[in-house]
């Protein structure tokens, strides 16, 4: 009897502890496939509904009318949000614009009606850029023409073209001369922001405008370039769809080069002598950027330099279709997991050292371009085709949010010190954290009044009110540490500034508005953002 008891506690045990293990495995596997798991869908996780103390949300139109028949409407009302998921807000209604005549009749319509007009795309700006409360939303992503002038070294691209299609449309023979490090983004957009990503060289979007077609706010079209129309030029590109509708830009585009890829870590803080020493002078190195740990090990300290030394101007004559990123799910599990804790960061920080490297697709033959051994050899397109799927994911709690701060050049080891400190003692996970080169910028709102560095940050939040109030908190703190070393904070994002920090950051805003009510008298183009930046300036 004893005997058969034992055997039943033993076997009770084994069959318990089967059933953990089983558990685990199941939890194990179903976690694993939760993170791997690409969106069903866009975030929809609510508003931020203020911007320092003042609320954004109005009031339904009292009496709306009656929509046009003659527009193509792809929505009567409803809401509409960003690539935050928390910026959802009521619109009167979406035009999908599809040719120039739908833009112009729209606008009348808005204007014979007293709606107000926003200007919406992709949508990756994060503050209500794209849109306003019972605005009239044109969505440009179908008006995207594209044409290419091979003789000129031009393409003429309406602004609904995204990046990702135009490389498409000219590989393999040309490249993008300038635009974001990754192409999720549309002309439009990155034109409003004046965007600017791995070519260190070539700089922002601007530098690569020949001259833009711009619809105002009365339905007259007007050309301007950096050398007809300036002013107008100089407040459309960094002017956030404010002053009209872009309808179509000239822009250069360049050989789609040859380059041998190359990386290595170095600290930090002697990035900015690598600059000096290495990338600067050397007009061979056609891409970069530089990659900072976000491992609590080396927290901000180690950077993984990328560079594409140039080593052919034009590709072999078989030089395949662009390739689509390779392994997304195991990707997004590890960025993903690196929301867990200094473990998984760990470990994503490893993989960036040792494991990519050993994955990495080289795309031209080796023999076909003055034979470089065991080089890896890539095309211009190749680096600059990425349309990071690994990014986004299904986790509907959270979001993940951008930042971008513009330090002078002879802060930037200062300020990452004090930003280092800053981001180890909060809460948010820092998921990518990452170095540009800028160039001095003479726009009308500019970023860069002198040559800078930026750095990038990519950080994780809860969508709930306690994960906004530490996004909040932690903006900032950031903005703050950045106007203290005389540099500026990046505008696309979210509405978590101040009115002192926005104003210390733009003194030249109130000049900026000035322009905006002469261009526009009746603010036809509105936005959720243009709203908080006037509110902020004391502007009525």
């Amino acid at each position: 009897m004893a005997e058969h008891q034992k055997r039943f506690r033993l076997s009770r045990r084994l069959l318990l502890g089967a059933a953990v293990a089983g558990g685990a495995v199941l939890w194990g596997g179903t976690t694993m496939a939760r993170l791997a798991r690409g969106p069903s869908g866009p975030k929809n996780a609510g508003r931020i509904a203020d911007v320092d103390g003042i609320a954004l949300p109005l009031k339904p139109l009292e009496n709306a009318p009656a929509f046009d028949p003659a527009l193509p409407w792809s929505a009567e009302g409803g809401d509409i949000n960003d690539a935050s998921g928390l910026s959802r807000t009521p619109v009167y209604g979406v035009v999908e614009v599809g040719e120039e005549d739908h833009i112009a009749r729209a606008l009348a319509f808005a204007r014979d009606n007293a709606l107000k007009v926003s200007l919406a795309a992709v949508r990756h700006s994060m503050g209500g850029h794209a849109f306003d409360d019972n605005a009239l939303v044109l969505d440009l992503r179908k008006f995207n023409k594209v044409t290419v002038d091979s003789a000129a070294r031009t393409m003429t691209v309406q602004p609904g073209a995204r990046w990702h299609d135009i490389q498409n449309l000219l590989h393999p023979r040309f490249a993008v001369k300038s635009m974001q490090s990754t192409d999720i983004f549309s002309v439009g957009g990155s034109l409003s922001v004046n965007a600017h990503g791995m070519d260190h060289q070539a700089g922002s979007v601007a530098g690569s405008i020949r001259s833009m077609r711009v619809m105002l706010a009365d339905g007259s079209v007007i050309t301007c370039s950096p050398s007809e129309n300036t002013e107008l030029f100089r407040h459309v590109v960094g002017g956030y769809g404010l002053f009209g509708v872009v309808l179509e830009a000239t822009l250069d585009i360049v050989d789609n080069a040859v380059y041998r890829t190359s990386r290595e870590i170095i600290k930090s803080d002697d990035f900015p002598k690598f600059f000096a020493e290495v990338l600067e002078p050397n007009r061979g190195i056609g891409l970069f950027y530089g990659h900072l740990s976000t491992a609590p090990g080396n927290f901000l300290e180690d950077m993984i330099v990328y560079r594409y030394d140039k080593v052919a101007e034009q590709p072999p004559a078989d030089q395949p279709e662009i390739g689509e990123p390779e392994g997304v799910g195991l990707k997004r599990v590890i960025m993903n997991l690196a929301k867990q804790g200094s473990l998984f960061q760990e470990l994503k920080w490893f993989t960036e050292k040792t494991l990519e490297p050993k994955f990495e697709s080289c795309t031209v033959a080796r023999t076909a371009a003055m034979a470089q051994g065991e080089a890896c050899l890539v095309t211009r397109n190749n680096p600059m085709h990425d349309s990071v799927p690994y990014l986004f994911n299904d986790l509907v709690d959270e979001t993940d949010i951008l930042h971008e701060y513009f330090i002078p050049r002879a802060a930037y080891n200062p300020f990452i010190a004090e930003a280092r400190e800053i981001l180890r003692n909060q809460d948010l996970p820092v998921l990518n954290a990452s170095v540009r080169i800028v160039h001095k910028e003479d726009l009308a709102l500019t970023y860069a009044p002198e040559p800078a560095y930026s750095l990038v940050l990519y950080i994780n939040q809860p969508t709930d009110a306690d994960g906004n109030a530490k996004m909040r908190a932690l903006t900032r703190a950031l903005i703050d540490v950045t106007i203290r070393h005389g540099g500026r904070f990046f505008l696309p994002y979210q509405l978590h500034y101040t009115a002192r920090e926005l104003l210390a950051s733009y003194p030249e805003l109130p000049a900026f508005l000035a322009a905006k009510r002469r261009y526009d008298p009746t603010e036809l183009f509105s936005s959720t953002f243009y709203r908080a930046i006037k509110a902020l300036s004391g502007v009525a």
